[in-house]
This record gives C-alpha cells, structure tokens and sequence, in this order.
C-alpha cells in the first residue's frame, strides 16, 4: 500500500484545503483573533497572538496541517488537520478545526471533512476525533457526519495542559 501523504491538496466545490506553511501564520491568525471562535474549545485564550502562535507551531509541526479556504472566494476561512496517523492500527485522528464565524454552522465543516476522510479512509479503517468534553457545538457537528462517541480522555495539547476530551470514532472498530 502506498505511504499515506498527510498533507495534499484537496478540494470540492465548497472548500480548498492547502498544506499550512509557516507564511500564513498571519492569514490565519485574522481568523483566529476573534475570541467567539474559541468560545466552546479547550483553550478559550486561542485568540491571543502568543496562545495561537503556540497552537499554529504545533500545526506546522504536526505535518498534517491545512489552511481552508472558501472555495468560491478564495478567502481563508479555517484550520483543520491530520495527527497521531498509527499505519499499524490503520488509524488517523483529524481535529484542531476551527472555522471563522461566518463559515460555521453550514455546509463548509462538512465539506472540508468529508475530503479529509475521503483521503484518510484510502489509507485507515478509522477516523478518531478528539473533542472537548464542553464543546458541544463540535460534539453536534461531528455526530452529524455519523461519528460515535467511544469513550472520554484527559488529553494535554502541545504546548498547553491536559483537559478532558470526548473520543469519537468513523469507521471500522478495532
């Protein structure tokens, strides 16, 4: 089986996913000031530049980083990403998402997934996702796209402590 590229572009007539590169630090950054982004999420202080430029090192590090953008308008919109791939187990979680307020509660967190699974399911029996046990938003919006939640963990994010996460799971159990 061929090795699993965790960065390629990927489109769909709604959302273009790009590989992050560390030059759309500031792109991205416009849309993760506004503090209502990460009202629900683990780390309510994400909007700050110093929090941020921590999360985005963790999102270059991770080497599975993308950078979405509003198909249409080519605006940048959002952040999502590919981390903890274990080809052993056939396994791969997506997460870190955020969209700009604008872009949520709508088809683009669909869009933007679906391609990320698309690629993802050529590779892995399961997709995990791992959410904070206060973001129902998120909770909702993954259920939507017919996630399981299969247990809770305590799951400390880089660079920043440890906080109560909900696992969900696509796909096959193993």
């Amino acid at each position: 089986m061929p090795e699993f590229i965790l960065q390629q572009p990927l489109e769909n007539d709604i959302v273009k996913l790009v590989p992050l590169k560390e030059s759309d630090f500031e792109l991205l950054y416009k849309v993760a000031s506004d503090p209502l982004v990460w009202e629900q999420h683990p780390n309510k202080d994400r909007y700050k530049r110093e929090v941020f430029l921590n999360f985005f090192e963790g999102a270059i590090k991770s080497k599975g980083a993308y950078l979405i953008l509003d198909k249409q308008t080519n605006e940048v919109i959002g952040s999502s990403r590919y981390y903890d791939y274990k080809a052993d187990e056939k396994v791969v979680a997506i997460g870190y998402t955020f969209f700009a307020r604008s872009h949520w509660g709508g088809k683009y967190n669909p869009s933007a997934k679906k391609l990320m699974m698309d690629l993802a399911f050529k590779y892995v029996d399961s997709v995990l996702f791992y959410i904070g046990a206060m973001n129902v938003r998120s909770q909702k919006a993954i259920e939507r796209l017919g996630a399981i939640k299969i247990g809770e963990e305590e799951i400390a994010y880089y660079g920043e402590a440890s906080r109560l996460n909900f696992i969900y799971r696509i796909g096959l159990h193993r």
